[in-house]
């Protein structure tokens, strides 16, 4: 598992990640609490918001990364959270870049959240 950073964290609070990123947070927030603690062990306080300084940022990726340590099903629930987190502050508005090159086309659609049907040439597709 790669480590949780305080720059990740960071990122999420500076608004990097928009609304998708308090999405993301809210989805640690309960990550932590569903997982809850090991017998003797303190649950990380994973705060109502991200820590927007490096130093309380890197608090709670140390706690974060301990528990994730002593936990592996924690470990690997806290990797698959990383992942989307990273993903969405590497593209936060999901924006999708497709090059359509060479031959002929007819018909090409290329779309965002489309919600029903699209209709080519009188019938929906």
């Amino acid at each position: 598992m790669e480590p949780i950073t305080a720059g990740l964290l960071v990122a999420l609070a500076s608004g990097t990640a928009g609304a998708a990123g308090e999405q993301i947070w809210a989805s640690l927030r309960e990550l932590v609490t569903r997982r809850g603690s090991r017998a003797g062990d303190e649950e990380p306080a994973v705060p109502a918001e991200p820590p927007r300084t490096e130093e309380r940022a890197g608090q709670l990726a140390a706690l974060l990364n301990e528990r994730a340590g002593q936990d592996p099903d924690f470990a690997a629930a806290l990797e698959i959270w990383r992942r989307r987190a990273d993903a969405q502050v590497a593209s936060p508005t999901g924006d999708v870049h497709n090059e359509i090159s060479g031959g002929t086309q007819t018909t090409v659609i290329q779309g965002r959240d489309i919600h029903g049907d699209i209709t080519i040439g009188g019938r929906p597709s």
